[in-house]
C-alpha cells in the first residue's frame, strides 16, 4: 500500500515528470533564476545562456578575438617618438640609398659643368705656350713657366671648387633644410633625435665630415660609414655619422 499520489510512470523510478529538472537543482541547459532582489553576476552567465555573437567574455578574451595593440610604437617596429614631431617612421635603407644615388647624379652634373669650364681654361693656357715662340728665343723659358703655372693653378682651383661644392651641398642643405635634393625627392629628412629640429651647422658638419675622413682610407672607411646603419640594433638605423651628430633619418 502506497501513500500519496501513485507514480504515473512505473518506468521512471524517481517519479518525476520527463524534461523537468529536480527542484532546487537546475540542470544543464536550463536558465538559472537569480534569487529575488539579487542581480545576476555580470560576466558569468549561467549554463544555457547563449553568448552574444562577436563578443568575448568580459575580462577574458577568447580565442579568435584580436588582442589590443600596444599604445606606444617603438623604434624596433619602424617607428619612433621624436619631440615636436610625435611618432614618425624611420627611413628605410632602400630609400636612403636611392636618395644617395640622386645626390650623386646632381653632384656629378655640377662636376661635369665645372670640369668643362676648367678644361677650356687649361686648353687656353696650353695654347699660350705656342705663342712663346722658339726655345732659342729669349724669354721662352719664363713664358713656358708662366703657362705651366697657369695650368697647375687651374687644376688646383678645380679641386678646390669640387671640394666646396661637396661641402656646401651636403653640409649646408642638411644643416639648414634637413635634406638634400635626393632626400627631398624621396620624402626623407634628417632631424635631431632629441629635438626633432634641423641638425644645424654643427650637427650637419659632424655628419658630413665623418664619411669624408673615411675617403682617405681608400674609400673603405666611407663605405663602412654608409653601411653602418645595418649594424644598428636599436631599430633607429643610425649610422656612425648619425650617432656622432645625434641625428635621425625619417620619412616625412
Amino acid at each position: 500500500m502506497s501513500f500519496g499520489d501513485p507514480n504515473p510512470n512505473p518506468n521512471n523510478p524517481y517519479g518525476q515528470q520527463p524534461n523537468q529538472p529536480p527542484q532546487g537543482q537546475p540542470g544543464y541547459g536550463y536558465p538559472q533564476q537569480a534569487p529575488q532582489g539579487v542581480p545576476p553576476q555580470q560576466g558569468q552567465p549561467g549554463y544555457g545562456y547563449p553568448q552574444q555573437p562577436g563578443q568575448a567574455p568580459q575580462g577574458q578574451p577568447g580565442y579568435g578575438y584580436p588582442q589590443q595593440a600596444p599604445g606606444t610604437l617603438q623604434a624596433n617596429n619602424g617607428y619612433i617618438n621624436v619631440p615636436v614631431l610625435g611618432t614618425v617612421q624611420v627611413a628605410s635603407m632602400g630609400r636612403r640609398l636611392g636618395a644617395r644615388c640622386i645626390d650623386a647624379v646632381v653632384i656629378g652634373v655640377l662636376y661635369g659643368i665645372l670640369s668643362a669650364i676648367g678644361l677650356a681654361g687649361a686648353m687656353g693656357v696650353a695654347e699660350s705656350v705656342d705663342e712663346c715662340g722658339s726655345s732659342l728665343d729669349p724669354g721662352y723659358q719664363s713664358c713656358v713657366n708662366e703657362a705651366s703655372s697657369g695650368i697647375i693653378a687651374t687644376m688646383l682651383g678645380m679641386i678646390l671648387i669640387f671640394g666646396l661644392i661637396t661641402l656646401l651641398y651636403e653640409w649646408l642643405m642638411i644643416s639648414l633644410l634637413g635634406a638634400t635634393v635626393g632626400k627631398m625627392a624621396l620624402g626623407l629628412k634628417v632631424v635631431k633625435e632629441n629635438t626633432g629640429l634641423n641638425p644645424g651647422l654643427g650637427g650637419g658638419f659632424i655628419r658630413w665630415i665623418i664619411p669624408i675622413v673615411g675617403v682617405f682610407l681608400c674609400y673603405i672607411g666611407a663605405l663602412l660609414v654608409y653601411l653602418s646603419p645595418f649594424f644598428d640594433n636599436s631599430g633607429k638605423l643610425q649610422g656612425w655619422h648619425d650617432r656622432a651628430a645625434g641625428t635621425l633619418v625619417i620619412k616625412k
